[in-house]
């Protein structure tokens, strides 16, 4: 007897690393039940590089370009080629169903993917939906959203809370293997500093700044730097200049490690971000992004810290003094770290790939692999204006709700 063929996915998720893990977490599932899962992205170096990763899917690339400084017509052109690429792509192999996870590479896949019959679905990690996939979300068959404040926001009624999906490598390790993992010592307390694929070189000025304070309070401390790579030798340098010990990178892909080592950590406030930070349950000091588009990271952050999971700055507010003794505080005060590592336990939701996956297998009239698919423990359907909000976090969490 014939075997049907295996469900075919698409996932759009290119542009930044806040698009893409979400989307790796996500495929991950959808492979583990037997589909196969095409990932575009776009040409961008953090694409390229984080997709080395990935194991099982196909990759394509396609000739995206972001809607910035009014490039309209180089814009228009690069969603018209990156169409007729995802056209192209799907031309051998229809997909059954297509994701976008948000940013410039998203629309045209899902677009191609509808021409051909697909079901369409998006995902939206932050408080403040990005304007691609505000736009978007009128043309899919349904919406998925991390934090419940984004459902309103969003242009359509089917939208279901699911949290942002995170690899499951990220989770409270040891944290003395890991720094050794890292070339760090195993007994010291690690402050983690990351910027993000975007807003590195305002943190690195931020720490650099901030640094000979730390260094005189407390020598102990040493750190962990993911400084973009255009600025990876002048934040060596500041660290050798206070003799202080530090491994810098301008890209790392072992991620789970690096949160593992952390004592706190320094981060800007993605969405993507945030979930791994809450998985991995580290104390942490936000410095939202200030470009970001309409502020979106200060939203996330604000979540976040007035639930008391983090500490936040604004970058253009910070002091050095009071920045440094914020983080000499944290690491001093093993009791506020485990106040911080509670509420952030609130924000974690583990199954937010699973649930992703197992709604979309369920709207193309497929079973996981794995067996049946199944509700959540803890499931909760409510309808407010219209709009279909679900927990699918642990049962008991008090943020996720509608």
């Amino acid at each position: 007897m014939t075997q049907p063929l295996a469900p075919h996915i698409a996932i759009a998720c290119g542009g930044t690393g806040g698009h893409l893990f979400p989307g790796l977490a996500v495929a991950e599932q959808l492979v583990k039940r037997g589909c196969t899962v095409t990932l575009l992205v776009s040409p961008k170096d953090v694409d390229q590089q984080a997709v080395k990763m990935a194991r099982d899917v196909e990759i394509v690339t396609l000739p995206a370009v972001g809607l910035q400084n009014r490039n309209y017509f180089s814009f228009g052109r690069s969603f018209v080629k990156s169409w007729l690429a995802a056209r192209k792509a799907f031309r051998g192999r229809k997909p059954a169903a297509a994701l976008a996870m948000g940013g410039f590479t998203s629309a045209p896949p899902i677009f191609a993917a509808r021409q051909l019959g697909a079901k369409t679905f998006l995902h939206e990690s932050n408080t403040i939906p990005g304007r691609a996939n505000r736009w978007l979300s009128r043309f899919v068959d349904e919406c998925f959203v991390g934090f419940p404040q984004a459902a309103a926001r969003l242009r359509t009624k089917n939208v279901v809370v699911t949290g942002t999906p995170v690899r499951p490598q990220f989770k409270t390790r040891a944290a003395s293997a890991c720094r050794v993992a890292l070339g760090l010592e195993p007994g010291r307390p690690t402050i983690l500093v990351m910027g993000g694929s975007q807003g590195a070189s305002g943190i690195n000025d931020v720490m650099i700044a901030a640094l000979p304070l730390l260094a005189a309070r407390d020598p102990q401390p040493q750190f962990f730097h993911l400084s973009g790579p255009g600025e990876t030798e002048k934040v060596r340098r500041a660290y050798a200049d206070k003799k202080c010990r530090a491994v810098v990178h301008g890209f790392f892909g072992e991620m789970e490690l690096a949160l593992g080592a952390a004592t706190v950590a320094v981060s800007r406030s993605g969405a993507s971000s945030l979930a791994e930070l809450a998985a991995a349950r580290v104390p942490t000091v936000l410095i939202p992004y200030p470009a970001a588009t309409d502020n979106h990271q200060m939203f996330n952050a604000k979540a976040f810290a007035d639930t008391g999971a983090a500490r936040l700055f604004e970058q253009k507010n910070i002091q050095p003094e009071n920045f440094a003794s914020m983080l000499s505080s944290l690491i001093a005060n093993l009791v506020e770290r485990e106040q911080m590592q509670s509420a952030l336990a609130q924000w974690h939701a583990p199954q937010a790939a699973e649930r992703i996956a197992e709604i979309m297998l369920q709207a193309i009239g497929q079973r996981a692999g794995a067996g049946t698919v199944a509700k959540p423990s803890g499931s909760v359907a409510a309808v407010k204006s219209g709009t279909r909000l679900e927990r699918g976090v642990a049962a008991g969490s008090g943020i996720l709700r509608a």
